[in-house]
């Protein structure tokens, strides 16, 4: 029988094995992803469970293959007590934050490259993105950084040109 939910002889409703099994497979999954995280990530999800936690910890810790196949299904009996629910979230906006970080690392890096490749062509184009910036310094980065390069030297104006406008992006994301 392929349904989730069965009927005992009293008419009760009781969970398939199936179901169940899907479940704690769920949950061992989650607890495969709380592991993946590193010691920071961790500390941001304010998991109350501390025996769970602890848990994770020693996983992540153990590198012998069937060792750590037996503390993750640890791990997933331990997620049958916790609040899978709130972690699932805490984890879902874990990684939204992390997908907006690099999206913004992105869009730094392409106006970096545009100033680096057009020179002044590209100003207003960064300008669109950040108004506020200071257009003589982007332009005087921008130089320096095209003789470095035309010189074969270290990229160092590019860096600060980088690092700058970093900080005009993390400036308007706090506005």
């Amino acid at each position: 029988m392929s349904d989730d939910f069965l009927y005992d002889d009293d008419d009760a409703l009781v969970e398939s094995k199936s179901a169940r099994k899907r479940q704690m497979h769920a949950l061992q999954h989650l607890g495969e992803q709380l592991v993946e995280l590193s010691a920071a990530q961790l500390q941001k999800l304010n998991i109350d469970n501390e025996s769970l936690i602890e848990a994770v910890q020693l996983a992540q810790r153990i590198s012998h293959r069937s060792g750590k196949r037996r503390q993750m299904q640890f791990i997933g009996k331990l997620m049958r007590n916790a609040d899978a629910e709130q972690i699932a979230d805490a984890l879902d906006a874990l990684h939204e934050t992390s997908r907006k970080a690099k999206a913004q690392e992105r869009v730094i890096e392409g106006a970096r490259d545009a100033l680096l490749a057009r020179g002044d062509d590209a100003l207003p184009e960064v300008l669109a993105i950040w108004p506020q910036a200071d257009r003589q310094l982007i332009r005087q980065l921008t130089r320096s950084a095209q003789d470095e390069r035309q010189r074969d030297h270290a990229p160092s104006s590019a860096r600060k040109l980088f690092r700058y406008l970093r900080s005009l992006s993390e400036t308007s994301m706090e506005d």
